[in-house]
């Protein structure tokens, strides 16, 4: 694949994350999002069975996984959340060693977001790690906006931002305009990306 910085991306709820992965996409790094490859692997036929020999075939209606019913099973029952976690981890990473693989020789970044990065030891994986960090009430504006507003009962299984960004390789805040995070993750391409090369 050639020797291109590995960069795992996380934050705290409604801190940024996508949008930060949006603007790097813009910059030219190559990105992909681990939430979007858990969506992927619930289509395909193989984590379809795992589901329906492990709750029955009504999570998965006319042959596809409702993930609306996978989310009543799993909400506030920890050990059917950490079967379901412990099945769909190794396919995540693997699906992410395969994107890497497969990236052209010419990228210079790869970014993959993982909200669990940390929660799930991932972080290992990477030759990086950035956390995207907001004030809290910031936070809890845009998740409002969104529709989410129960933040502190959503981040309970994660980490606090403050050791997010403790553990994190680079810190990127997030409490301005979009166009001020894509400037700071411009800035911190510049010392990612090998010297001499832009991404590509």
């Amino acid at each position: 694949m050639g020797a291109a910085p590995f960069i795992g991306l996380t934050g705290a709820i409604a801190a940024g994350k996508s949008e930060a992965l949006a603007a790097l996409d813009r910059l030219g790094a190559a990105t992909l999002s681990s939430d979007a490859v858990v969506h992927e692997l619930l289509t395909s036929e193989r984590v379809r069975d795992l589901l329906v020999d492990r709750w029955g075939p009504s999570v998965a209606p006319n042959g596809q996984v409702d993930r609306g019913r996978v989310g009543a099973i799993v909400f506030e029952r920890p050990e059917q959340l950490a079967w379901l976690e412990s099945a769909l981890h190794p396919l995540v990473r693997e699906r992410i060693g395969a994107w890497r693989e497969a990236l052209p020789e010419r990228t210079r970044l790869a970014v993959v977001e993982v909200p669990l990065l940390f929660e799930t030891g991932l972080d290992a994986y990477f030759d990086a790690t950035i956390a995207i960090v907001a004030d809290d009430a910031t936070r809890a504006e845009r998740a409002g906006e969104r529709g989410t507003d129960a933040l502190e009962g959503r981040s309970a299984r994660q980490l606090s931002q403050v050791e997010k960004a403790a553990r994190a390789t680079y810190v990127i805040r997030n409490d301005g305009t979009v166009d001020e995070l894509e400037g700071a993750l411009a800035e911190l391409i510049a010392d990612l990306a090998p010297r001499g090369e832009q991404p590509a």
